[in-house]
């Protein structure tokens, strides 16, 4: 019954594939079934599911979680104000030199996703805000490229810090390593375990070579726009926003570049530079009156409702995790890649790519609360790096969340109605090069480790200074505190 977990994951994706129920729910039911049919047999003790209660309340108490809400929150608001709306038309005008009006939008629709997504919190969030956004405004871009250059957009928080998807994937990895630390052959030596920050510091630089390069394949595609607008048109969307529309949208870019910024240095906490940015969109969109008091209520209801989707998934999470950990499944898959006749890095590979397919009909939170848990120790012990096996399972995530038809942000998009429908054929070939990207940040990162180690916090240097006695210490003491020495410390 040890492979019993893998059965447990074959069947929840195909659940989530073919149900369209929430994935709370499927998790909660899958391993209640799984776990009924585990003690019946014998194979599960029952007193090992009374764990279930304490796992729960354990992680409804985290620090970290407090910010999931407040991420939730100004994701929603964002989506009903305008200033999101100001600063896309605000980098029009400001990218207007540097080529046509395709390739302007295209380059003011990755800005906005690398600066919006990693505050909007998950792929579907900021999927939905960029097609609001963005949807009427490409309409002279072929509607497989319109598609392409917003699903690649909304897929930048996953990979730029600090966004709650590397949030919530640190503390996966803290716990992670620890697991990994503990299995036989692998050893941290002068490794300490991986934290957040480690994560923040090692994914800062692929994501940012990705990002630019994302922008010269855009701003390519852009300057073959098809003609469907004339030019008095495009005109007239590069000259309409206001000074006071320019103004209001630089100080928001201000805003939000200094909260990421103080939550990637250390500065702030997640749950700091949420609540920060929360009340920062209050006050203005209170003074400028952007929302009716049945606009606030709907706003505090969509955040209620997704916050609450999002608890329910990570407690059915933390119950299907119980479940496959109490089959044994994990300890079988770990034995099974140490004892592998596979060099370590294939079998690197092959975890990479289960992750890939697992991602393909998964959103990320769903990942990084179900799988992530169980594959990411089994991966930092055979690359014996965390940071770079962290950094690589953002980068196969976002890449997975790319891929027709199933990818998660293609999926989302091509179900709204901003933007044009196109067929899966076309959408490929619009999103192939923002895929070759990816794939080759991902192959120097798998193949060059000391990529995710150019931006690490220098390590306290050891002193060379011999360590003291006992007797030193003692004598040391009585010195500062000014009693005389006993007759045993001379």
């Amino acid at each position: 019954m040890t492979t019993a977990g893998l059965w447990m994951l074959l069947a929840l994706g195909a659940l989530v594939s073919t149900t369209g129920l929430p994935v709370w729910a499927l998790l909660l039911g899958t391993s209640s079934a799984f776990a009924v049919t585990g003690v019946l047999s014998g194979a599960i003790d029952l007193n090992v599911l009374s764990a279930l209660s304490p796992r729960i309340v354990g992680l409804l108490e985290s620090d970290l979680l407090q910010a999931l809400p407040l991420y939730v929150f100004i994701g929603v608001l964002l989506q009903r104000i305008t200033v999101a709306d100001s600063i896309f038309s605000t980098l029009v005008r400001i990218f207007r030199p540097f080529g046509t009006h395709g390739s302007v939008t295209a380059l003011a629709t990755l800005t906005v996703g690398s600066l919006i997504a990693p505050m909007s919190g998950s792929v579907g969030s900021s999927a939905s805000l960029l097609a609001r956004l963005v949807g009427h405004r490409l309409h002279h871009l072929a509607p497989a490229r319109a598609i392409a250059l917003v699903s690649t957009a909304a897929t930048i928080g996953v990979v730029v810090p600090p966004s709650l998807v590397l949030i919530l994937l640190g503390d996966a990895m803290l716990r992670a390593h620890l697991e990994a630390s503990n299995w036989p052959g692998y050893s941290l030596g002068a490794e300490r375990i991986i934290s957040t920050q480690d994560v923040f510091n090692a994914a800062l630089l692929p994501a940012a070579v990705g990002l630019v390069l994302w922008m010269l394949v855009a701003w390519r595609q852009g300057r073959f726009a098809e003609p469907g607008r004339s030019a008095p048109e495009l005109a007239v969307d590069d000259n309409s926003v206001t000074a006071s529309q320019m103004a209001t949208a630089l100080a928001a870019i201000a805003v939000i570049v200094l909260l990421l910024t103080g939550v990637f240095t250390g500065r702030l906490f997640a749950v700091e530079a949420a609540a920060t940015g929360g009340c920062v969109l209050i006050l203005a969109t209170l003074v400028s009156r952007a929302l009716s008091w049945a606009a606030w209520r709907e706003v505090l209801h969509d955040s209620l409702t997704l916050s609450g989707a999002l608890f329910a998934l990570l407690v059915g999470a933390t119950t299907f995790s119980l479940v496959f950990r109490a089959f044994g499944t994990d300890r079988w898959l770990s034995e099974l890649l140490l004892n592998s006749r596979l060099s370590p890095h294939l079998s690197a590979l092959c975890v990479l790519l289960f992750v890939a397919l697992c991602a393909w009909v998964l959103d990320a939170f769903e990942m990084i609360v179900v799988v992530i848990p169980i594959v990411a120790p089994a991966l930092i012990a055979q690359l014996g790096d965390a940071q770079q096996a962290a950094v690589l399972l953002l980068l196969v995530l976002q890449t997975s969340f790319l891929v027709p038809p199933m990818g998660y942000a293609v999926l989302m998009l091509r179900s709204r109605g901003e933007l044009r429908q196109a067929s899966t054929p076309a959408i490929v070939n619009s999103l192939l090069p923002f895929i070759l990207v990816q794939v080759a940040v991902t192959v120097c990162v798998f193949g060059l480790p000391p990529i995710v180690h150019m931006l690490d916090q220098p390590k306290t240097a050891v002193s060379s200074e011999p360590m003291k006695s006992e007797e030193d210490i003692v004598r040391q003491m009585r010195e500062m505190s000014g009693s005389p020495p006993s007759e045993t410390g001379k």
